[in-house]
């Protein structure tokens, strides 16, 4: 199964880093990345593998929501399925 992972907040040093080190943790690949910066603001979009993963994407939501707080972002993580559905035109 693959999910998208998008991280949203105030640009600084690290969060790339840090997300990717806690998908590593759980032996999560990112398939591809984008990010960006909009005028301050740090955006990045992931598809991630969860093949894998030794935790459920339950478990990953947690751990994320912890990580966000820490470092004052958002981090948001659903289904490539339902993203996809949210999506279609």
């Amino acid at each position: 199964m693959n999910a998208i992972i998008t991280v949203v907040g105030s640009d600084k040093v690290g969060i790339i880093a840090k997300v990717s080190n806690l998908l590593n943790d759980h032996s999560i690949n990112i398939a591809d990345i984008t990010q960006t910066i909009l005028s301050g603001n740090f955006v990045m979009m992931m598809m991630v593998e969860l093949d894998k993963a030794d935790i459920s994407i339950d478990e990953l939501r947690s751990e994320m929501n912890k990580k966000a707080e820490e470092m004052s972002v958002e981090i948001n993580i659903m289904s490539e399925k339902v993203f996809s559905a949210m999506h279609r035109v």
